[in-house]
């Protein structure tokens, strides 16, 4: 119902309407809204020529694009398909799976994990092509026979690829060399803070004050192309470094005289290691090898096995193994007297960069460009633990002599410390304006860590605040590597000095104490 309109009292005249003003013009209603369909339809049609053509076509290029973009979205799903699918691991699985698909049960030259590879994508294949009736049906015979055989016996596979017993053996002799070096320091360091007359602290901090005191001590020219890795003698007395060009020289300490060169790589050499234990060394390469070395040039062992280019490699501390990353996703320990392969260990989503070793041995660090370090244990087998913080790749890892700590250097700028008691980063520090290429802890007590960079800069940090000691200037280009002479410091030598001063006081003050009892005797006796 209406409300009425008001109306004025008697004896006063009604109001007429108020005048609208000639510049505010009436709202005007909003067209109607086209659908979309119909404004494409309008626009097709409009125009003289009429007979429905599109105004607008495609070009081949744009077509061509966008089928390669489909393609790669279909690889893609395919490919994630492939790792979600589930796939024997047992290689009799593999084998039976294959030869009831109606494929080669093996080829030349296949081995495991690559047989298994095999299968996950023929499945994956089956699958897109819509013939579910052939996996099924594979998989129902599978069922069948496993169910006739566990009538017999049940058999369990177990979840793992089967090693060999060279790989037993290894890790029966990890374990029998590990164990006592483990037992071993940590009764170094509870001895050290029990006994009052040692001051750790003191010492660390003598250490820092001394690497405060690096300076140039000289400057050579090693190849004509680019060098990848440096590694120090054991007792520091030779360098080795490694180069683009496939060559690996060998130099003399101090005097910086070179002593051989070692030729044998096709491709670009990617790093170089002494054995802790004798003066051969180890090198890495694009070729796809590893290959052991004598001081004076000659090759004694070649280690084949990698399907594409090695990263870096580093020698066990027993000097007995050796282990190799690579960017076929794997990184393999190697028998280094045999030149045999014991294990190829999968677990990186991408790439391979580096691997590094427990002091101890008992312990196995990869890094690689998935952005993931992990720690794996030699004697069993088993991942300990996955060191997630990186949001780039991962180039560097570093065991510190304490045996709890690890270092991790990326392409984020970053390098990063964790603590093995806890599996969580300790401290984070911004260390460059480029990414991090090498990262090592000083190898005797690990008082301090160093890193190296694109930026043309390595630094000292201290491993107790994790603050810089000081940056390394010189270079005129990116920095590859770094290595730490292992030989007797500075610092122990001032504490050997000491000691010896400290018995020989000790020594005096017997006898001149001696004389004077005498003396005193004699003395009384009168």
């Amino acid at each position: 119902m209406e409300n009425p309109r008001p109306q004025a009292p008697a004896g006063i005249p009604p109001m007429a309407p108020l005048p609208v003003p000639p510049s505010i013009a009436p709202i005007p209603a909003p067209p109607p809204r086209i659908p979309a369909a119909a404004a494409v339809a309008s626009t097709s049609t409009a125009g003289g020529g009429g007979g429905g053509e599109a105004e607008y076509e495609v070009s081949d290029d744009h077509r061509a694009a966008r089928e390669r973009h489909e393609r790669a979205v279909q690889e893609l799903l395919q490919r994630r398909r492939a790792y979600a699918m589930a796939v024997p691991t047992n290689d009799s699985a593999v084998r039976a799976r294959l030869r009831r698909l109606g494929e080669p049960v093996t080829f030349f030259g296949e081995r495991e994990m690559e047989r298994r590879d095999r299968l996950r994508a023929l499945m994956v294949g089956l699958e897109a092509e819509g013939q579910f009736d052939r996996l099924l049906r594979a998989q129902e015979d599978e069922q069948g026979a496993a169910g006739a055989e566990e009538e017999e016996e049940q058999i369990q596979y177990p979840f793992f690829t089967e090693g060999t017993q060279e790989l037993l053996k290894a890790r029966v002799d990890i374990a029998q060399y590990s164990l006592p070096r483990a037992k071993a320091r940590i009764e170094r360091t509870k001895r050290r803070y029990d006994d009052p007359d040692e001051d750790p602290d003191a010492e660390a901090n003598l250490v820092v004050k001394q690497a405060e005191d690096f300076v140039l001590e000289c400057s050579e020219i090693g190849d004509d192309r680019p060098l990848t890795g440096c590694s120090f003698s054991r007792d520091a007395s030779m360098l080795a470094t490694s180069s683009w060009s496939g060559m690996i020289k060998v130099w003399s300490m101090p005097q910086i005289t070179k002593i051989a060169t070692l030729k044998g790589h096709t491709e670009r050499a990617t790093d170089v290691a002494f054995s802790p234990v004798d003066d051969c060394l180890a090198t890495a390469s694009a070729d796809k090898t590893a290959k052991l070395w004598k001081t004076d040039g000659s090759l004694l062992t070649s280690f084949d096995g990698h399907l594409d280019r090695l990263a870096r490699l580093a020698f066990h501390p027993s000097g007995k193994y050796l282990g190799t990353a690579s960017f076929d996703k794997t990184w393999r320990l190697w028998d280094v007297n045999t030149g045999k392969e014991l294990l190829l260990q999968e677990g990186h989503g991408r790439s391979v960069y580096g691997v590094s070793f427990h002091p101890d041995g008992s312990l196995a660090a990869s890094c690689g460009l998935d952005g993931y370090a992990r720690v794996w244990d030699l004697r069993s087998g088993r991942l300990y633990c996955t060191l997630m913080g990186h949001v780039k790749p991962v180039l560097g890892v570093s065991f510190s002599p304490n045996g709890y700590l690890v270092a991790t250097g990326s392409e984020d700028n970053f390098c990063r410390i964790w603590d093995l008691r806890t599996k969580r980063m300790l401290y984070s520090i911004p260390a460059h304006k480029s990414l991090i290429s090498y990262v090592k802890f000083e190898p005797q007590e690990g008082y301090y860590l160093a890193t190296s960079s694109y930026d043309t800069k390595a630094a000292l940090w201290s491993a107790r605040d994790y603050k810089p000691i000081k940056s390394l200037v010189g270079h005129e280009s990116k920095v590859t590597s770094l290595d730490i002479s292992g030989g007797n410091s500075l610092l122990r030598q001032i504490l050997s000095l000491f000691c010896v001063v400290y018995e020989l006081y000790l020594g005096v003050f017997s006898f001149l104490e001696h004389q004077i009892l005498a003396l005193l005797s004699v003395h009384s006796e009168k």
